[in-house]
């Protein structure tokens, strides 16, 4: 099982850059387009993303529950990643899904008046869970390299 925590290094540092990527390259690009570019960018990121990021969140989580089973040195490191990693997934589900579903039906014509106020709320709340993740990151890596 040496392998293990090298790959759930990889899949949690590619799932934080991507994060990364969304919340400091493509949102503040999304930001900078005209308006009806902007709303339908951000409505494709979030029809993209939301089919993925569930499935990558959940499986960066059981990797490293995998690590802290496997690797008895690695153990708190990779269960206070673990939890670190379930308040992300709390956080998507709870506050960040129900903005990024509303977005994703967004077009110029059926946009709402508030639309900029939602995706700023979406922003901030993404970078919090970004810090979080990276944390846990941070955590995933101590954890592989005991």
């Amino acid at each position: 099982m040496e392998w293990l925590p090298i790959v759930a290094v990889v899949v949690v540092g590619l799932m934080v850059g991507v994060e990364l990527s969304v919340a400091f390259v493509m949102n503040p690009i999304f930001n900078r387009l005209p308006t009806t570019a902007g709303i339908a960018a951000r409505s494709d990121g979030a029809r993209m993303l939301g089919r993925i990021m569930p499935f990558w969140y959940i499986g960066s989580t059981l990797l490293v529950v995998g690590t802290a089973l496997a690797e008895p040195a690695a153990t708190a490191p990779a269960w206070v990643a673990v939890a670190l990693l379930l308040v992300s997934v709390v956080m998507s589900v709870a506050l960040l899904v129900p903005i990024n579903n509303r977005s994703k039906a967004w077009t110029p014509e059926t946009v709402p008046s508030d639309w900029r106020e939602q995706t700023s709320r979406w922003d901030r709340l993404h970078l919090v869970r970004l810090a979080v993740i990276v944390t846990a990151f941070v955590l995933v890596a101590l954890a592989a390299t005991r």
